[in-house]
């Protein structure tokens, strides 16, 4: 879904600082912004939240992450709020080529309905500047879109205390991982072996090393605790 770029008209000066004063904006241009998002409802929520405000400008919206890496680079908006689950590209996926690209510096807010640690640690490790789940209240999002447009972050205080757990918790190996992943999938020790091509002793090994660094006590609590987490999903 397009919508046309903003084009300001020059009005008289006493009606320009009337809808300051009114919108508490300040004498620059309304702060620009994509959305992507792939349910339509939520979509079109959010930009009846953000449009209802003079000093914001939904400029464009996408409903999968290609079209909303074609949209960024059009636009190049103030701030971009994306959805961590999209198709054809996720959030963190888009999140991460729009990072890398060389004098590229996109203010994103990561929305979802996603709030697990692990979640949160990876996109704040790439990059995004504000964090918000999609029960946020309308004020919040937009004191979200205007704190991030002006260089800050915004990290509501039930996602900023996840992201310090995560920051603090001991971090799996990619060894571990996998050794985590054929734990849910109810392998035993030899058939995890087997499939990553170690030893039993040295599965046995990075099993005490997982339940170490999770603080659990069981096989069965790694794997519930890694999920409730997000470290790992659940086919």
């Amino acid at each position: 879904m397009y919508l046309k770029p903003y084009r300001p008209e020059a009005p008289g000066i006493l009606s320009a600082v009337g809808e300051l004063r009114e919108s508490g904006a300040s004498h620059e241009s309304p702060i620009t912004v994509v959305i992507a998002d792939d349910h339509p409802v939520i979509l079109e929520g959010l930009t009846k939240v953000l449009k209802s405000q003079k000093d914001i400008r939904v400029v464009a919206s996408a409903a999968d992450g290609e079209e909303v890496t074609k949209l960024y680079y059009r636009f190049l908006p103030d701030v971009l709020i994306l959805d961590l689950r999209l198709p054809k590209k996720d959030g963190l996926q888009v999140l991460n080529e729009l990072i890398a690209r060389r004098n590229c510096r996109p203010r994103v807010i990561i929305m979802t309905t996603f709030d697990c640690e692990e979640a949160i640690f990876k996109t704040v490790r790439a990059g995004a500047k504000g964090y918000l789940v999609k029960a946020a209240d309308p004020q919040e999002i937009r004191e979200a879109v205007r704190r991030v447009a002006k260089g800050e972050t915004f990290f509501p205080s039930e996602v900023g205390l996840k992201l310090a757990k995560s920051i603090a918790s001991p971090r799996l190996s990619k060894r571990e991982m996998g050794v985590l992943e054929g734990l849910a999938s109810g392998k035993g020790n030899r058939e995890i072996g087997h499939a990553l091509d170690i030893s039993e002793g040295t599965i046995k090994f990075h099993v005490k090393s997982i339940l170490r660094k999770l603080d659990v006590i069981g096989r069965a609590e790694a794997v519930a605790v890694a999920t409730r987490r997000g470290i790992i999903q659940l086919a």
